[in-house]
């Protein structure tokens, strides 16, 4: 287990809400049901948290959630879906979020493609610092963008051998495709507190590959 206390951190309902609407669009309702019997989650099937900002999802769910999508579909495929989950959750939360944090408005998107990749990602660290109980913090080298979470709820809970954030990873290609307008950029886990690091560090090319 990765936890360093027996302290409970928690996702608004909101955000839990977006997650399962988002494997629910990937997997189908019976998949995600088939999913979340198996980690446990029964309480969750049907019922969705509500939408409001209530922290009322534990980081374990989310946690016992992706280990489950592993467990049954084998770490490769299991992580495949966390990913493509990852960004159907931005699009959801995009229309939730984005009114609300700015980033839907126009001078946003007239900012210059730089700017506008720094921006974001200081407005999506906001989010998760401001609304959930992670503890995000970004970095920046000549050629990345470091997205370095020190509490992360999307391998809470978690040993693993390899970095497993793919839940994250698709929220991150996502949101980086929104805001390009249709560019992909290079992004990979090279540190995850799942796998015995310190922290879940996420490396964001600053150019796009296309």
């Amino acid at each position: 287990m990765n936890t360093a206390d027996d302290r409970q951190y928690f996702f608004p309902n909101k955000m839990g809400r977006i997650a399962l609407l988002g494997f629910e669009e990937v997997m189908g309702r019976n998949g995600l049901n088939a999913i979340l019997s198996l980690a446990r989650l029964q309480h969750r099937i049907g019922n969705y948290p509500p939408n409001n900002f209530d922290k009322g999802v534990p980081f374990e769910e989310v946690g016992r959630l992706l280990q489950a999508l592993e467990e049954m579909y084998g770490p490769r495929s299991g992580r495949g879906l966390a990913r493509r989950a990852g960004r159907a959750c931005f699009r959801f939360g995009v229309r939730d979020f984005g009114p609300l944090l700015g980033v839907a408005d126009l001078t946003f998107r007239l900012l210059p493609a730089g700017m506008k990749l720094r921006v974001g990602f200081e407005v999506l660290a906001q989010t998760f610092n401001k609304f959930t109980d992670h503890l995000v913090r970004l970095g920046e080298d000549e050629q990345y963008f470091h997205w370095i979470v020190e509490r992360c709820g999307a391998c809470w809970g978690r040993s693993t051998t390899s970095p497993c954030c793919h839940l994250t990873i698709g929220l991150i290609e996502e949101g980086l495709y929104w805001i390009s307008g249709g560019k992909s950029f290079y992004v990979e886990e090279v540190s995850c507190i799942a796998a015995g690091d310190r922290s879940c560090t996420v490396l964001v090319g600053k150019e796009p590959l296309d």
